[in-house]
């Protein structure tokens, strides 16, 4: 069975969407097949993906509104993963859910079909903690928080993880952090060494080692609607996406197995 994997902060610009589709490309390097789910409805993972927002018939806004299934909105990317696009569309669906019975269950009872056929389903979401985040947090087995090592970041962090313990004990028991990824990271910044020592210090292993750095490659990239792995692998950014997903399969192999009841 895959893992459903969030990758959430309510603050932007933390690196959300580059995260999604350089660790779904490295994972597709890795020999894992992967599905992308961009819940966001600005598109950006659709786009930084190959894939033209504006020209999709299907999108996430018809799964979510039970218009079709998943499976018939998904399409291939040019890195070789598939992808579950987004567009603004999302934000009608959004407002169209607000009254719908279980609402907060739509993505879930989605993709729980997919499970059989993906290792990884990962979720881009937006920068809150609105309906369609819920969504995500409510289907996802763990959920992947990029952050920026400085001073405010902290403070949404501890937001989030509220966010997460209330999911947790009303809609998705399952739920846990898989790992804060530390993104856009200078070491000749003192204040994000320091911030980078207290998560460790508070969140112990739970902290990715794998650190992506401030780099101009990751930056060019999904204008030409491609991931890192595609554009420039060999670039800093490239090798810290290849790293976090070595590092994800480490634990995957290092995982317990359940036992069948």
């Amino acid at each position: 069975m895959g893992r459903i994997i969030a990758i959430a902060n309510q603050k932007g610009g933390v690196g959300k969407t580059t995260t999604a589709v350089n660790l779904a490309a490295a994972l597709h390097e890795a020999r894992r097949k992967v599905l992308l789910v961009d819940l966001d409805p600005q598109g950006n993972a659709t786009m930084a993906s190959g894939v033209n927002k504006h020209d999709v018939t299907r999108s996430g806004c018809e799964v979510l509104l039970e218009e079709c299934s998943a499976r018939d909105a998904i399409i291939k990317s040019h890195g070789g993963y598939d992808v579950l696009p987004g567009n603004g569309d999302l934000t009608a669906a959004e407002l169209k859910l607000m009254e719908a019975l279980a609402r907060e269950h739509r993505l879930r009872e989605a993709l729980e079909p997919l499970r059989k056929e993906y290792q990884y389903i990962l979720i881009d979401c937006p920068p809150s903690l609105h309906l369609l985040t819920i969504n995500a947090l409510t289907a996802a087995d763990g959920v992947i928080v990029p952050m920026q090592c400085e001073y405010f970041a902290l403070e949404g962090l501890s937001a989030l993880t509220d966010t997460l313990k209330a999911v947790k004990s009303r809609l998705n028991p399952g739920l846990e952090i898989e790992g804060i990824l530390r993104t856009m990271y200078d070491v000749r910044n003192n204040l994000a060494n320091d911030v980078s020592a207290q998560l460790s210090q508070h969140f112990g292993d739970k902290v990715f080692r794998t650190v992506v750095p401030r780099n101009v490659r990751l930056a060019e990239a999904p204008s030409h609607g491609q991931s890192i792995i595609e554009y420039d692998r060999a670039s800093r950014g490239g090798i810290a996406y290849l790293g976090l997903a070595g590092e994800m399969l480490r634990h995957e192999r290092n995982a317990p197995v359940a036992k069948e009841s």
